[in-house]
């Protein structure tokens, strides 16, 4: 078992692979009671194209297909697992994103019973016709609940005007069209694709003890056979470094317009640290530009073109990257002009300093620093890191190391027009 010690953080991270290509990753936090642990793939949404493990051909599964199956792990022949887990004392609970499905718990006791039961149902799928045609109806439900909600059209709706053909325009439930097409046999071709232990990681953090862990977690493991690891073969469409869609707007029963400001930007090929300092670059150059200390919200705010609703997001996942810029406005259209206008002055000179991005260091180390002392921003974070080739505990020494030539990098895709879209969610017309 390796030991990596993260001095300045007073953490200590234990890590293993396991023969079957599982990683293992185990935090212990002194003082706490309670233990997250999450058992997760490298399997998302935008995994629509993939050749199936031990075959030479490409297949196209339905959208959807990965949150699905998400929803159908959970149901076994001989009953629910939610209700296993809440008889050990335990609370679980699954998502999909675009890159990654997890499954997790946490507990304050019943520690192994309640990863043995993680790590079993999690490796032991059950599907049926009969069950998966009874989940289509219970999925189109909260498809139609989400199609329903303005600030995810809004959000969705960026997305999809960004990007030409890639899957991750497509909403992660998919359609309802989309998930009538599933079949049981379509879950188990992504499940044994997908679900081998090699493209699995599981992280355990709080109060744990690493070697009982780990020793648990590896005899686990060897009491089960699995095929022989293969490398997953994903294909994604070529993408335009330009956005598919410059503006596009949908009517809803909303009393405020809704606007979501998007850039389209390239996916670095990075990892390490440089990836982490390319992700950090992005979020405190959106903040210096459009945070509540910026000159734009204090313009924007006093003009009425923003309230409590604004914020900021960047999005980096492997193969893809985008950055939004959102709100409720009385007037979409000069929230939108003035967003260009920021990016465009900011392009033409840039307006930072050593003591903006100083200011901004600290302000983020000591937010980072603070939420180490919650298990749940851990047990959520750490995974996306490892994933995308990252470190969560390498974040201090990426923010120290981070320059303002770092932010003017990241303005340049920030600021190309061609890359620019606007999606707004408006008032739905009211007729005689």
């Amino acid at each position: 078992m390796q030991t990596l010690d993260f001095n300045r953080l007073q953490e200590t991270l234990y890590h293993e692979e396991l023969p079957n290509g599982l990683q293992v990753f185990i935090l212990p936090k002194k003082g706490f009671s309670k233990t997250y642990v999450s058992f997760t793939t490298k399997y998302g949404s935008i995994d629509n194209t993939f050749v199936p493990l031990g075959k030479k051909e490409k297949v196209r599964v339905p959208d959807g297909i990965a949150h699905f199956l998400e929803h159908k792990m959970f149901e076994k022949e001989d009953g629910d697992v939610f209700q296993k887990f809440g008889m050990n004392g335990a609370s679980a609970n699954a998502f999909t994103s675009f890159t990654r499905t997890a499954y997790l718990f946490s507990a304050t006791e019943n520690l192994y019973p309640n990863t043995e039961l993680l790590l079993d149902f999690v490796q032991a799928p059950y599907f049926t016709e009969q069950t998966v045609e009874k989940e289509k109806g219970i999925i189109g439900q909260e498809i139609t609940m989400y199609d329903d909600q303005p600030d995810w059209r809004a959000y969705f709706g960026a997305i999809e005007n960004l990007y030409e053909s890639h899957p991750v325009k497509i909403d992660i439930a998919g359609t309802v069209e989309s998930i009538a097409d599933i079949t049981a046999d379509h879950l188990y071709e992504c499940y044994h694709t997908f679900y081998h232990p090699s493209n699995m990681l599981v992280f355990a953090v709080g109060a744990v003890d690493p070697e009982e862990m780990m020793e648990f977690i590896r005899t686990n493991q060897a009491a089960k056979t699995f095929d022989r690891p293969e490398r997953i073969v994903r294909e994604f469409p070529q993408e335009p470094a330009n956005a598919a869609v410059a503006e596009r707007s949908i009517e809803m029963d909303v009393s405020k317009p809704k606007v979501q400001f998007a850039v389209k930007l390239p996916y670095p090929d990075l990892s390490g640290i440089d990836a982490l300092k390319h992700e950090l670059s992005n979020e405190i150059l959106l903040d210096l530009l459009f945070g509540r200390t910026s000159d734009f919200y204090t313009e924007a705010y006093e003009e009425g073109l923003i309230d409590e609703s604004f914020g900021t997001e960047f999005t980096s996942e492997t193969g893809f990257a985008f950055a939004v810029i959102g709100t409720d406005s009385k007037d979409p259209d000069k929230f939108a002009e003035k967003v260009r206008a920021t990016l465009r002055s900011a392009s033409e000179k840039f307006p930072f300093g050593q003591d903006a991005l100083d200011r901004q260091l600290r302000r983020r180390t000591g937010l980072f620093l603070r939420a180490l002392n919650s298990i749940e921003y851990i047990a959520n974070q750490f995974t996306r890191y490892a994933f995308n080739g990252m470190n969560l505990f390498d974040t201090v020494p990426a923010l120290e190391d981070l320059q303002v030539k770092d932010l003017q990098d990241a303005l340049v895709p920030l600021a190309d027009e061609q890359a620019w879209s606007v999606f707004e969610v408006l008032p739905a017309s009211k007729g005689e």
